[in-house]
């Protein structure tokens, strides 16, 4: 499945005042096995209906896909599977399109996205 980053950091004591620390720290760790398996689940959906419910849930706890299609390909957070030659030579460095959806949790990725990136025929 990748490489995975950890989810956002705790937060501040302050914000869980009250809870016992213990506790928190357990339902973190649930909610990071969680992600993991839904994300396990959703890579080997043969239907798109499970797919797309499987996403929504994600989404509806701060997980959020990542479908860089059109936007400037950038390795420090996409993962290049291949390439292709544009029709428009303005096209050249862009994601043509993804592969494999990445993900990120609340803005820290869990793994990046496989795309397709336009490349410039070389010249001989």
């Amino acid at each position: 499945m990748g490489s995975h980053a950890d989810p956002p950091a705790a937060p501040e004591p302050s914000v869980v005042a009250g809870i016992d620390a213990d506790l928190f720290e357990q339902a973190l760790r649930e909610r990071r096995e969680l992600i993991r398996l839904c994300l396990y689940a959703l890579d080997r959906a043969r239907s798109a209906g499970v797919a797309e419910r499987l996403e929504e849930g994600l989404a509806s706890v701060g997980v959020t896909a990542l479908r860089p299609d059109g936007e400037p390909f950038d390795p420090a957070h996409h993962e290049a599977g291949g390439v292709v030659t544009p029709d428009s030579p303005t096209l050249a460095g862009t994601v043509a399109e993804t592969e494999v959806v990445g993900f990120a949790d609340r803005g820290t990725q869990l793994r990046p996205p496989v795309v397709i990136v336009y490349t410039p025929r070389a010249e001989r």
